[in-house]
């Protein structure tokens, strides 16, 4: 059983019951500063200043277009969005997309923890539940590159990101397989051989009753020559546990101050010949606000202008780590669980 998440000044599916503040620390160059200062002026004061609405560019349909032109269905989080709204993973720009239905901790294992969420469109679903089963009917993209798996959507940490484009409706014709209801497409920010640029993010937050977490984040941009330059990312996550594996009581589950006892096992010999003792202690594992994530990653792209051609080889890795259980047990106590052995995932 998990329960909603309140009130957050940054929502996140590990993190529910739970509110968290956060304090951030930022550089970014002066061009960022007043694109977000002109990001909060309202649209009508925007429009009448430009002549217009700002064009929002997708490359939804293969090529560059005005979102506006793009005949399909299709939701835009823009840069400024992504900000603004402070979205960082999966659980948070899923909650900004109307057409997106998320079930979270349904990969296997079941656990709740990062990687093991699945995302359908407008209803459809495959049946990709089970890892050896159906392909899932939303594809995911980091830009051209198909990411999609069957266990769960890969939670991409979002930072340097341009834009993620939701496409709903089936989009088989441009994107294959695992795209029936849909496609889900995070574009990163490209290097830029015209200019230097830099940034950095530091951020430290808490779980209210819980634990605290942190947040690094850094980019630069580096020319090369007037037509190659190198854009290298690297993040560092942390996010703080909620939920207790205590000592507790379960009567039902014949669990008793942390003991669970099984009646049959005493009199069932064990392979060395002895008798079974017909019950376990989950002593070795108590802990306090044991279920934590820890993500570290980076991305490496470089850009070569060649005429009509552009050439971007990239490489991306991440590695996410999580302990714990991301669920309670409202008969041993409000998140808290009595369990008997490690939990942990490791998706990379």
């Amino acid at each position: 059983m998990t329960r909603s998440p309140l009130n957050t000044s940054r929502p996140q599916g590990q993190n529910a019951g739970r509110t968290r503040g956060r304090t951030l620390l930022r550089y970014a160059p002066l061009a960022s500063a007043i694109s977000a200062i002109l990001a909060g002026v309202p649209v009508a004061q925007a429009a009448d200043a430009a002549g217009g609405l700002d064009e929002i560019v997708v490359t939804a349909q293969k090529k560059t277009e005005n979102l506006q032109n793009v005949p399909i269905s299709i939701e835009v989080l823009d840069s400024a969005k992504l900000e603004k709204l402070h979205i960082v993973n999966l659980d948070d720009y899923v909650k900004y997309s109307p057409s997106v239905a998320y079930v979270r901790g349904e990969g296997q294992g079941g656990n709740g923890q990062p990687g093991s969420s699945h995302i359908y469109m407008r209803g459809v679903v495959s049946g990709g539940t089970n890892h050896s089963g159906s392909q899932p009917s939303v594809g995911t993209y980091l830009d051209e590159e198909p990411v999609t798996t069957i266990d769960g959507t890969v939670d991409i940490h979002l930072y340097d990101i341009q834009r993620i484009e939701v496409l709903e409706g089936p989009q088989g014709t441009l994107y294959g397989a695992s795209s029936q209801s849909g496609t889900v497409r995070i574009i990163t920010n490209k290097p830029d051989p015209s200019k230097f640029a830099a940034s950095y993010e530091v951020g430290g937050n808490h779980v209210q009753h819980g634990s605290f977490g942190y947040e690094v984040e850094g980019m630069v941009n580096l020319p090369l020559s007037p037509i190659a330059a190198v854009r290298l990312v690297g993040w560092r996550e942390h996010d703080g546990g909620f939920i207790d594996n205590v000592a507790g009581t379960n009567a039902t589950a014949g669990i008793v101050n942390g003991v669970r006892t099984f009646p049959t096992w005493s009199a069932v010999p064990g392979n060395d010949g002895s008798i079974g003792k017909g019950s376990i202690s989950n002593a070795a594992y108590v802990k306090n606000n044991y279920n934590t994530v820890d993500t570290k990653g980076g991305r490496a792209a470089l850009k070569f202008d060649l005429g009509d051609w552009t050439v971007t080889p990239t490489v991306m890795g991440q590695r996410v780590t999580s302990e714990g259980f991301f669920g309670y047990d409202p008969a041993v106590g409000d998140l808290q669980v009595a369990h008997f052995g490690p939990e942990y995932s490791d998706d990379s």
